[in-house]
C-alpha cells in the first residue's frame, strides 16, 4: 500500500537530494526511469509521510530496501542500522571505490546498507563504468 505525498512535499524531496538517489547517489536524467519518493522508517515500522522521514530513492534501492530499518554488516556480523539519509551525512557512511564505480561502506550502517541494497551488483558497477568515461560520475557531491 502506497502512501500519498503531497506535491509540494515531493518538490522539497526532489531538491534535498538533488534529483539523485539518497543511497546509490545515482542521477535520475543518467536513467531511464522515474525515482521513487521512500519512507526511510518503513510505513510498516510505523514511519509517517513526513519530510525529515522521506527520502529520494532509484527503483532498485527502494525495492532492495523494502521495508527494512537494518541489516546485517558483513564484516561484524551483527545488525546495524541501514543508512538515514536525512539524519546522516553519505561521506561519514561511504566513500566511492579508486576507480568510482563501487560503494565502499566506512561504518557498519554503510556496510550493512550497501550490501542490504545491493549497491555494487555487476549490472550497476558496469553502468557506473560508463557514467565514470563519460564524466558524469562519480558524484561530487
Amino acid at each position: 500500500m502506497s502512501a500519498y505525498v503531497p506535491a509540494a512535499l515531493k518538490r522539497l524531496i526532489r531538491t534535498r537530494f538533488g534529483d539523485r538517489c539518497a543511497y546509490c547517489r545515482s542521477a535520475e536524467d543518467l536513467t531511464a526511469t522515474q525515482f521513487e519518493i521512500e519512507h526511510i522508517r518503513p510505513r510498516a515500522d510505523g514511519g509517517e509521510t513526513l519530510y525529515d522521514n522521506l527520502c529520494l530513492a532509484c527503483p532498485m534501492c527502494n525495492r532492495f530496501k523494502s521495508d527494512s530499518a537494518s541489516a546485517i554488516d558483513p564484516v561484524t556480523n551483527e545488525s546495524a542500522e541501514l543508512f538515514h539519509p536525512q539524519r546522516d551525512l553519505w561521506i561519514e557512511h561511504f566513500r566511492w571505490s579508486e576507480d568510482g564505480t563501487e560503494v565502499i561502506g566506512l561504518t557498519a550502517s554503510g556496510r550493512a546498507t550497501a550490501e542490504k541494497l545491493r549497491m555494487n551488483r555487476a549490472s550497476m558497477v558496469r553502468v557506473r563504468r560508463m557514467w565514470v568515461a563519460m564524466s558524469e560520475h562519480p558524484p561530487q557531491s
